[in-house]
C-alpha cells in the first residue's frame, strides 16, 4: 500500500536544512508577525521594497542546498583527513605547544569568551581586560620594557608596525630601516610590503660584517635585529644600541617570549621597541594562525603606538576599574591622520597566551625554556659527535647544520620519519625545537643525520657532559612575572574558578545580544567551531610542505570559490588578518594596477565623510592621498560633490572607497551611477565589505560596478570576534585587480606579503567554511533577508518613541537603523552614553555608540536574534525613553537620575545608605523580568578622563584590591 497523502517524504523527514531554523532566530510564525508590523506580505516583498532594483541579483547563489550538522562535519571530516601531520621542527616562528586543556575548554572552546565583542563597553568588559592586562604584564615583564600593548595580528605585521612607530618617532631624517639579515623571512617579506608604498628603505644585510659597519655609519631612523637569531644564535646587542640611540634612531627588538624567561631582556639591552609573537604560550601552529602578536616599548613612545591598550581607571564608586586608554591613538578617531589602521586584533589568542602565563607562572615558565634549552644542546652535542657541528656556539632552540652533500639524504630519511626540517636557501638545515619536543625526537634526529646503521648517542650520557649554549653573559638575573596572579592559579581548580569569575564580570553572547551596528554579531554555532581544534587542523606549521597540507589546500580553494559566489568578483585572497588589512590588500592592488598601467600619479583616493575608520587610515598607508567628499542632508553620499571631486582631480583619481549599504544602515539609490563616474576619471570603486550581512543572496557588489572589496569573515560568515578577534578579512577582486593580490610565501607576483602566513588565520577557516556549507543557496538569502527584518521591526516597534535618523525609500532602513538621541539631550542632558550605560542594567550590550553620528545608537540585531530577544530589547528602549520622559516633566532630577547613574551595582544597590532621589528598585529592577535573571555590573561607571590622565597599562596592584574591599 503506498504511502498516505499527508505523509512526509522521506527527505522531508531527513530535514536537511535543520541547521537554518538553529541559525535564523524567528521561527515562521514570528517572521509573519513582524512583517506584519513592518508593512509587508513577504519575505521578498520587503525586500524588493528595500533594495534598488538596480543591483538585485536575478539569480539564486549558485551553491548546493542546506546540509545538517552531521552532514557538514563529515565533509568537512573527509577535507580535515587530507592534512598530513608531521612532526615539524622548522621553527621561523612558529613552535610546538601544548595546550593545557582546562584552558582549550573554558577558553577556546566557551562561548563566554569567544562571543565577547571589543571591550568599548567598559563596565561590561571587566574580564577580559584583566586578562589583557595581565597579557601587557607578562609581555612587559619579559621583554624588560615600561608598557606593553593588548596584542597585534601577526609577528611580521607587528615589525612593520614597529618600523613605522621608528619612523615617526625618531629624530634621524634618514628614510632607511636597517634590518639584521637573520630575521625571519616572513618579517622581511612584509616590511617590504609595508614599506615601499610610504617611501621607506629597507635595508637587509646579510653579513654580519656589513652589518655593523652600517650601524656605525648611522644613515637609518630604525634598526630591526631577531634576538635569538632566526637561525637560533643569540647576541649582546647593547653596545650597538648605544650606537643606534647615538644616531638619533630607535632600537628593535623581535624575540621569543618563552626563551625571555632565560635570556636576557631586550629592555635591559637598550631597546626602544619590542615585538614578537605569543604563539608558543599555549596556541597551536594553525596553519599560520590565528595568534597573539605583540608590542612593548618606552613609555615615552605610548602615545604613538599601534593597538589597543587596556588600562586602570576608577569608577564611579571610586574602585580600580579596566578601560581601553588612550584611544585617541585610534584609527577610528585619527582617520586620515592614522598612522596604522589597526581594528581587529588577537584578543582571544591573548587571553590563552596570558592564561598559559598565569597557569604555569615563572618558574613553571622557566622549566619549560629550560627543558628546552638543555635538550637543544644534547641534541648539538649528539650532532657534533656524528660529525654535523652546529654553525653557531650559542642557541637557546634552534640549531643550524651546514650537512654539505648530505643534504638531500638526510631529508629523505626525516620525510620517511615524518619530520619536517627548515630548509634555508644556503643549503643549510636549521633544527627547532619546543615543549612538545621528547627524548624520542631527539633519538630519531639523530637518526636522520646519521643513516640507517648508525651507533647513536645516549640523551643521558649526553645530559651530563653537553655544555649550555646559552652565553653566561645572556643569562638572565631580574625577575619577571612576580605579580601575584602570575603566582596563585597554579592547580587546575584554581585556575578554572579564575577563568570562570573573570566570565562572569562579563557580558557576550551566551547571555544576551549585542546589538552593535556595523559589527554582525550573530550565531557562531557551536557545529562551526568543533573544527577549529581537531588537531589535523591545529598542528600543521604554515611551511610545511604543500603535500602535507592537501585538506588545507581544499578547504582554501573551496571557500574562495564560495566567497567569489557571494560576492560577483572574480579572485579572492584569504591572507589578510583582519578587515582592515583587507582593505590594506585592495589599496595596494588598486595601487599596483595603476602602476602597471604606467599610472602611478594616480595617488587621491575619495572617502565620504561617513566612511568606516579605517578607510582613511588604509589609504594613507598606501601612500594615497585622502579627499573627504560630502553626504546631503538624508546620509546619503552626496553623488554631485563625488562627481566634482572626480573631475578636479580626474588625472590623479586612484579610487573611491565607499561602504555599502551605507554606514547611516541605508541601500543608497546611487551606487552603481557613482561606480560610473569615478570608472569615468580612471579611477576604481572599493566598496568595504563590513555590511555585506545586508547583501548576501539578495546583490553583489562585483556585478553592480565595483572592482574590490574587503569581507568580514568574523561579521558576516560566523567567525566569533573573540573579544577583540580573531578575524579574518579577505579580499576580493575583479579578473583585472587578481594579478595584484598579496602573493604567498615564497611565490611570485602579486604585491607582497600582507601577513606572515600565506593564508592568514588558516586555522579559523574552517568556521565559514561549515556556515557557507550549512546554510547553502536558499539559507544564506534567507538569513539576509532575516537580518534585513529584524532591523526594520525594531525601528518600526521604536518610531513611536525614537527618532531614526535615516531611512531609505519606502521609509525602510537596511540591516542596522540610528535612532537619534541628540533632540532629547537637548531637552533633558540625557546623552547616548547615559542610554548606552543604563542598558546594562537591563542585562544588555549597548548598541553601537556615536558612530556614524555623534549622540546616535546603531542597532544591528543580525538573523539570529529571535523575536522573544527583540521584544526584550525593545522593551528596555521603552522604559528607557519613558526614563527620559520623568526628567522632561520634572519626575526624575535632571542630574540624580538612574540614567546618569547607570549602570547600578549590587554594592551600590545593597549599600546601607542610599542617597539617591529614585528607588533601588528602580536602579536595579526597572522591569520586573529581570527579578528573574539579573546581570549585575562589575564595576560603576567608568570615569574615562581619570584613566587617560593617570596611563597605567600593568596589572593592578594587591594593595588596590584591599582599599576596595575596605571601602
Amino acid at each position: 500500500m503506498p504511502p498516505m497523502s499527508n505523509t512526509p517524504s522521506l527527505r522531508e523527514l531527513e530535514h536537511h536544512g535543520a541547521f537554518l531554523e538553529r541559525h535564523i532566530g524567528p521561527n515562521d510564525a514570528e517572521i509573519a508577525h513582524m512583517l506584519r508590523v513592518v508593512g509587508h506580505d513577504s519575505l521578498d516583498a520587503m525586500t524588493d521594497a528595500i533594495v534598488p532594483a538596480s543591483i538585485k541579483s536575478a539569480q539564486p547563489l549558485a551553491l548546493p542546498a542546506p546540509i545538517n550538522e552531521e552532514e557538514a562535519l563529515a565533509k568537512i571530516r573527509a577535507v580535515a583527513d587530507r592534512n598530513q601531520v608531521f612532526r615539524s621542527f622548522i621553527g621561523q616562528g612558529y613552535y610546538g605547544t601544548h595546550t593545557p586543556k582546562v584552558i582549550l575548554r573554558n577558553i577556546l572552546e566557551n562561548p563566554a569568551w569567544y562571543t565577547a565583542y571589543t571591550p568599548y563597553q567598559a563596565e561590561i568588559s571587566q574580564g577580559r581586560m584583566e586578562a589583557l592586562i595581565n597579557f601587557q604584564t607578562m609581555v612587559a615583564d619579559l621583554t624588560g620594557m615600561e608598557i606593553a600593548n593588548a596584542s597585534l595580528l601577526d609577528e611580521a605585521t607587528a615589525a612593520a608596525e614597529a618600523m613605522t612607530l621608528a619612523k615617526r618617532s625618531a629624530k634621524s631624517k634618514s628614510n632607511t630601516f636597517l634590518v639584521a639579515g637573520d630575521t625571519h623571512p616572513q618579517t622581511l617579506e612584509v616590511l617590504a610590503t609595508r614599506a615601499e608604498p610610504l617611501g621607506i628603505t629597507v635595508d637587509v644585510v646579510r653579513s654580519t660584517d656589513a652589518f655593523h659597519q652600517k650601524l656605525a655609519a648611522g644613515d637609518y631612523f630604525g634598526v630591526l635585529v631577531q634576538y635569538p637569531a632566526s637561525s637560533g644564535w643569540v647576541e649582546e646587542w647593547s653596545k650597538d644600541a648605544d650606537t643606534i640611540q647615538a644616531h638619533n634612531a630607535l632600537f628593535v627588538v623581535a624575540t621569543d617570549l618563552l626563551a625571555l624567561t632565560l635570556l636576557k631582556p631586550p629592555g635591559e639591552m637598550g631597546a626602544d621597541i619590542v615585538i614578537g609573537n605569543s604563539q608558543r604560550f599555549g596556541v597551536p601552529f594553525g596553519f599560520g594562525g590565528p595568534h597573539a602578536a605583540f608590542m612593548a616599548c618606552r613609555d615615552a613612545y605610548k602615545r604613538s603606538m599601534p593597538g589597543r591598550l587596556i588600562g586602570v581607571s576608577v569608577d564611579a564608586e571610586g574602585k580600580a576599574a579596566y578601560r581601553l586608554t588612550l584611544q585617541t591613538r585610534e584609527q577610528h578617531i585619527r582617520r586620515e591622520k592614522a598612522t596604522s589602521n589597526i581594528c581587529t586584533a588577537q584578543v582571544l589568542l591573548a587571553v590563552m597566551a596570558s592564561m598559559y602565563a598565569v597557569y604555569h607562572g615563572p618558574d613553571g615558565l622557566k622549566r619549560i625554556a629550560g627543558r628546552v634549552a638543555r635538550l637543544t644542546a644534547i641534541l648539538a652535542e649528539g650532532l657534533r659527535t656524528l660529525g654535523y657541528p652546529a654553525v653557531h656556539a650559542s642557541a637557546f632552540d634552534t640549531l643550524c647544520i651546514e650537512p654539505g652533500d648530505a643534504r638531500d639524504a638526510i631529508l629523505a630519511r626525516a620525510h620517511a620519519a615524518r619530520l619536517n626540517l627548515r630548509v634555508r636557501g644556503n643549503g643549510s638545515l636549521c633544527i627547532s625545537l619546543d615543549e612538545t619536543t621528547t627524548r624520542a625526537d631527539i633519538e630519531t634526529l639523530w637518526g636522520v643525520f646519521a643513516g640507517e646503521g648508525a651507533t647513536l648517542p645516549s640523551v643521558d650520557a649526553l645530559d651530563a657532559s653537553a655544555p649550555s649554549l646559552i652565553p653566561q653573559a645572556l643569562r638572565r638575573t631580574s625577575d619577571f612575572m612576580t605579580h601575584p596572579v602570575f603566582n596563585t592559579h597554579h592547580s587546575e581548580h584554581e585556575l578554572l574558578r579564575y577563568m570562570r569569575a573573570l566570565a562572569d564580570k562579563d557580558l557576550a553572547m551566551d547571555r544576551t545580544m549585542i546589538p552593535l551596528g556595523s559589527c554582525t554579531m550573530k550565531l557562531n554555532a557551536t557545529a562551526e567551531m568543533i573544527p577549529v581544534t581537531w588537531p589535523e587542523f591545529g598542528n600543521l606549521h604554515p611551511l610545511a610542505p604543500a603535500e602535507q597540507a592537501a585538506g588545507y589546500r581544499q578547504l582554501i580553494d573551496e571557500l574562495e570559490a564560495m566567497l567569489v559566489e557571494c560576492t560577483g568578483y572574480d579572485a579572492v585572497s584569504l591572507q589578510p588578518n583582519s578587515g582592515a588589512q583587507g582593505e590594506y590588500a585592495g589599496l595596494l592592488a588598486i595601487r599596483a594596477y595603476h602602476r602597471a598601467r604606467g599610472e602611478g600619479h594616480r595617488d587621491i583616493c575619495l572617502i565620504p565623510e561617513s566612511a568606516h575608520g579605517t578607510n582613511p587610515a588604509s589609504a594613507q598607508m598606501c601612500g594615497m592621498t585622502v579627499v573627504v567628499t560630502k553626504c546631503d542632508a538624508n546620509g546619503n553620499v552626496d553623488v554631485e560633490d563625488i562627481r566634482r571631486a572626480a573631475e578636479k582631480y580626474s588625472d590623479r583619481l586612484a579610487a573611491i572607497m565607499i561602504t555599502y549599504p551605507s554606514t547611516h544602515g541605508v541601500f543608497e539609490e546611487d551606487v552603481v551611477a557613482i561606480c560610473d563616474i569615478v570608472h569615468q576619471h580612471g579611477g576604481q570603486v572599493y566598496t568595504d565589505g563590513a555590511n555585506m550581512n545586508a547583501l548576501v543572496g539578495v546583490a553583489k557588489p562585483g556585478k553592480w560596478g565595483s572592482d574590490v572589496s574587503h569581507l568580514n569573515l568574523h561579521k558576516t560568515f560566523c567567525i566569533p570576534h573573540g573579544g577583540g578577534g580573531p578575524g579574518v578579512g579577505p579580499c576580493a577582486v575583479k579578473a583585472h585587480l587578481a594579478p595584484y593580490l598579496p602573493k604567498t610565501f615564497g611565490g611570485e607576483g602579486g604585491v607582497g606579503m600582507v601577513s606572515a602566513a600565506s593564508f592568514g588565520s588558516a586555522s579559523i577557516l574552517p568556521i565559514s567554511w561549515m556556515y557557507i556549507t550549512l546554510m547553502g543557496s536558499t539559507g544564506l538569502r534567507r538569513a539576509t533577508q532575516v537580518a534585513l527584518l529584524n532591523a526594520n521591526y525594531i525601528a518600526k516597534r521604536l518610531e513611536p518613541h525614537y527618532d531614526t535618523l535615516y531611512t531609505g525609500r519606502n521609509g525602510l532602513v537596511a540591516h542596522e537603523c540610528i535612532l537619534d538621541l541628540r533632540p532629547l539631550k537637548d531637552r533633558t542632558g540625557i546623552s547616548a552614553e547615559d542610554v548606552a550605560k543604563r542598558l546594562i542594567d537591563f542585562g544588555f550590550h549597548a548598541p553601537t555608540l556615536s558612530f556614524p553620528v555623534a549622540g546616535t545608537l546603531m542597532v544591528e540585531p543580525t538573523e539570529s536574534e529571535s523575536l522573544h530577544e527583540l521584544d526584550r530589547f525593545i522593551d528596555a528602549m521603552i522604559e528607557i525613553r519613558e526614563e527620559i520622559r520623568a526628567v522632561e516633566d520634572g519626575r526624575l532630577d535632571r542630574e540624580d537620575n538612574p540614567l546618569k547613574n547607570a549602570p547600578h551595582t549590587a554594592t551600590m544597590v545593597m549599600a546601607s545608605e542610599w542617597t539617591h532621589a529614585y528607588p533601588r528598585e528602580l536602579a536595579a529592577f526597572p522591569l520586573a523580568t529581570l527579578k528573574l535573571q539579573k546581570y549585575w555590573p562589575p564595576v560603576a561607571r567608568v570615569d574615562n578622563v581619570y584613566g587617560d590622565k593617570n596611563v597605567m597599562c600593568a596589572c593592578i596592584p594587591v594593595d588596590a584590591y584591599k582599599e576596595d574591599v575596605e571601602a
